[in-house]
């Protein structure tokens, strides 16, 4: 391990009450820091010192894509959202009307997309464990009660509901021994991905209160360990001079010690987060311990959709040594008619990155949408009968087989989800469809 670290900026996370105090923002005209507030009661607003000095041009904002990122924007909710909430705080009307107003909004945002509560939700003995998803035969989501937040809110994310006060969306879970019991259940599991929010905001101690048990119960399936986190872009020093910094390698060495493999699955959206000086000697860090990183991002408008932007992203990735993973569709739900970008498009700009990289950066699959069947990948466009088709192909299924079936689609230049798209050929719906329903009834 590197014994020296970049210096580091105080952690101090800033929130929606402290938005105003931020220079930059304090200086903006009075109506449109109004918008950026309504917005911010809306969606979970929430950055560190660390995003707004070292990654953050404030020289380009708005247009600054780290910025657009991290904070609010007025056109992330519909317009008449956005002139109810700001009209209600203009008003300083009573805390109760503005909440019932934004959880009114809320609520219309799709907050759980892909059927994460209806379809996800496992049981054991007949009661639903809402801390835990499975969706995949293969890998169970374990979502642990102190993660459930992050060091700094990305303003796409799908899972926002975390971060409002939803509570009845919310996925939590405050012992790891009913995630080990599920596993003795569940022998076909091999990967368990513990995720937020952003595990890595625990301290080390509980993190090893999730982990450490499953290392005990030497489960026979059981040989992946995934962490989630953003924490390499938001706040390396997580990695590198927290005080306990030193004890979560030390874990992640544990890990790999007891023949188990470790990814930490990092989300990078943008290649400025990788070039900071502390988020490069996080990395050296990590990858010391074993574990192997893996990185993955949706498509953002205003934000990486570029080709070279992405072209340059995998290569700084591989050059420190970590893994292109996923390249995402951003999902259906919270601000997506901000940030979508048409499946068409984003084929082209995947496909055009791809073209501008080594072998090695083309570990990256994509562009794929986490739907309810499942993870679909947009192939490339072919002709039949005439007809220009999206080609499909079901990386991950909600039904192990139909992993690695293909499908088509019939073109379209709008479409952005998968179920904005139609079976071509004439057939009346895509093979999933049906199992889905009798799914849904049960």
């Amino acid at each position: 391990m590197l014994d020296s670290t970049p210096p580091r900026p105080t952690y101090a996370p800033i929130t929606l009450r402290d938005l105003a105090t931020i220079p930059q923002i304090a200086a903006l005209p009075a109506d449109t820091r109004l918008q950026l507030t309504a917005v911010a009661r809306v969606l979970p607003f929430r950055v560190n010192r660390y995003v707004l000095e070292e990654l953050i041009d404030w020289r380009r904002v708005p247009d600054d894509p780290i910025y657009q990122l991290t904070f609010p924007q007025p056109e992330m909710l519909d317009a008449g959202d956005l002139q109810v909430v700001a009209d209600l705080l203009r008003a300083e009307a009573p805390g109760s009307e503005i909440e019932a107003a934004v959880r009114r909004i809320q609520r219309g945002l799709n907050p759980h997309p892909a059927g994460q509560i209806t379809l996800n939700v496992p049981t054991m003995d007949g009661r639903a464990v809402r801390g835990m998803q499975h969706k995949y035969r293969e890998t169970v989501l374990f979502f642990p009660a102190q993660g459930q937040t992050c060091h700094a809110y990305c303003t796409y994310c799908f899972r926002w509901p975390q971060f409002v006060g939803l509570d009845d969306l919310k996925f939590a879970a405050r012992e790891a021994e009913q995630l080990v019991e599920y596993l003795r259940r569940h022998p076909e599991v091999t990967d368990v991905l513990i995720t937020g929010g952003d595990p890595l905001v625990m301290r080390t101690a509980a993190l090893r209160r999730t982990i450490e048990p499953l290392l005990e119960a030497r489960l026979p399936g059981l040989t992946t360990i995934r962490i989630g986190t953003k924490a390499l872009a938001y706040w390396p020093y997580r990695f590198t001079s927290d005080a306990d910094a030193d004890d979560l390698l030390r874990l992640f060495e544990e890990v790999n010690e007891r023949g188990m493999h470790l990814a930490l699955m990092a989300h990078s959206s943008h290649p400025r987060e990788f070039e900071t000086s502390a988020a490069i000697a996080a990395i050296r860090r990590v990858r010391s311990t074993g574990a192997v990183i893996r990185c993955q991002a949706p498509l953002i408008r205003r934000v990486n959709d570029d080709p070279g932007v992405w072209a340059q992203l995998w290569r700084a990735q591989v050059g420190l040594g970590a893994v292109p993973y996923y390249m995402f569709i951003e999902r259906d739900t919270g601000p997506k008619e901000y940030f979508k970008v048409p499946l068409a498009r984003a084929l082209a700009i995947f496909t055009d990155a791809q073209r501008h990289v080594s072998g090695l950066c083309r570990t990256a699959r994509g562009p794929s949408m986490s739907a309810t069947p499942g993870k679909v990948a947009i192939d490339g466009v072919v002709e039949s009968d005439g007809k220009l088709c999206f080609s499909l192909r079901m990386l991950q299924g909600r039904d192990p087989a139909w992993v690695g079936r293909t499908f088509l689609a019939e073109y379209d230049e709008r479409a952005a989800w998968l179920d904005e798209l139609r079976p071509a050929g004439g057939e009346p719906e895509f093979f999933y469809q049906r199992a889905l329903r009798d799914a849904q009834r049960r």
